[in-house]
């Protein structure tokens, strides 16, 4: 069994942003040699997630609307996480909606996915760096 682990790491400069991580993950796969097997891609830290979906900027636009309602960041003393001296628990509670990680099946070397279908990683507490593992295994 082959297997190939890589961080990658992000610092998005504002609060809340997505970043299409489709190609980076492709290109670890054929780093990898794998042929048949699994890609697993998670996000490394409570504030972040990866999640799969269309590559479309309304779609995301939409996301960040939706999620904003769901769990708005102000006001921030509407949280009792936030008594702690952090501002981020909106972040904590978008990230359990996003998902922390996808697993995508590797076909013939390459990334089996559906129709429309891209990795991106979400993030909702921005302005530092933070990491997203990939572990990829297989044959």
């Amino acid at each position: 069994m082959k297997s190939l682990t890589e961080h990658l790491w992000f610092e998005v400069p504002k609060r809340r942003g997505f970043v299409n991580i489709t190609d980076t993950v492709a290109q670890l796969v054929r780093k990898s040699g794998v042929q048949e097997g699994l890609a697993l891609v998670n996000a490394m830290h409570i504030t972040a997630s990866v999640f799969i979906n269309d590559a479309e900027s309304g779609l995301l636009q939409d996301y960040e609307d939706w999620l904003e309602e769901l769990a708005p960041h102000e006001p921030t003393s509407h949280y009792r996480h936030n008594r702690t001296g952090e501002d981020n628990a909106d972040a904590h509670l978008k990230r359990q909606i996003m998902g922390r990680e996808v697993v995508v099946a590797i076909t013939k070397g390459q990334l089996d996915f559906g129709p429309w279908e891209q990795i991106f990683y979400g993030e909702f507490d921005g302005r530092r760096r933070k990491r997203v593992l990939v572990k990829i295994l297989g044959e």
